[in-house]
């Protein structure tokens, strides 16, 4: 809309971050980026986002929205051309779901398993893997997309994982997109991540998995001392 302020608190190795980036830019949004340090967080951010102090928030003509699926719902409802989520009632319920389903599930055992012991991170892994396969069950393998021919709410909400279960595979050596138990899931995510505008935000690869690679060193280090 024209005159509009929009602004986007981020971190540059966030996924949440990076998926609201991901709907801006699929609508055609003009925003100005302000990176966040997360060790020292600014008195904008603290601001805006007193309650969690976390990335990402959304400010639009000054009023703050947090929460990557919120704002991403948000962005769809405000600037109403190119929609996001599905027209059907039901198939806008059922994208809430499975997108909320992956949040609920998948995100906590992939912090769970980065502190675990290797035993323990072998259980975690196969829960994660279970959790995965079952979203694989939602896809159409007629659709390229999640909601046919277009790029959607739930594609931009989902797709990270085909960039950080790889490099997560890399830090801890545990698998978790199999590509002979779930191939629905890697070819969707890869057809996701193939998509100019979303090519064009990931952060180079090497950057965030040596970023990680450096969290997970110094996290495990301090749990040993």
């Amino acid at each position: 809309m024209a005159g509009d302020k929009v602004k986007l608190l981020g971190f540059w190795g966030s996924p949440f971050a990076l998926r609201v980036e991901w709907a801006l830019r699929l609508k055609g949004v003009e925003y100005e980026y302000v990176e966040e340090d997360l060790s020292n967080k600014s008195p904008m951010l603290l601001q805006y986002n007193p309650l969690y102090k976390k990335v990402p928030v959304l400010v639009h003509n000054g009023k703050p929205i947090m929460e990557s699926l919120v704002i991403i719902e948000y962005i769809d409802e405000t600037w109403k051309n190119r929609p996001l989520l599905p027209i059907d009632p039901f198939e806008r319920a059922t994208s809430r779901f499975w997108a909320k389903f992956v949040d609920d599930k998948f995100v906590p055992l992939i912090i769970k398993m980065s502190s675990s012991t290797r035993e323990q991170k072998d259980k975690v892994a196969e829960e994660a893997r279970e959790v995965l396969k079952t979203l694989e069950s939602s896809l159409n393998q007629n659709k390229p997309f999640y909601g046919g021919k277009i790029l959607g709410f739930m594609d931009i909400a989902v797709a990270w994982i085909g960039i950080w279960a790889p490099m997560l595979e890399k830090i801890i050596d545990i698998k978790l997109l199999d590509e002979e138990y779930m191939p629905l899931l890697n070819t969707w995510f890869r057809d996701v991540l193939e998509v100019l505008v979303i090519k064009e935000c990931i952060p180079p690869l090497d950057k965030l998995l040596a970023h990680y690679k450096d969290y997970y060193d110094r996290f495990m280090a301090t749990k040993s001392n």
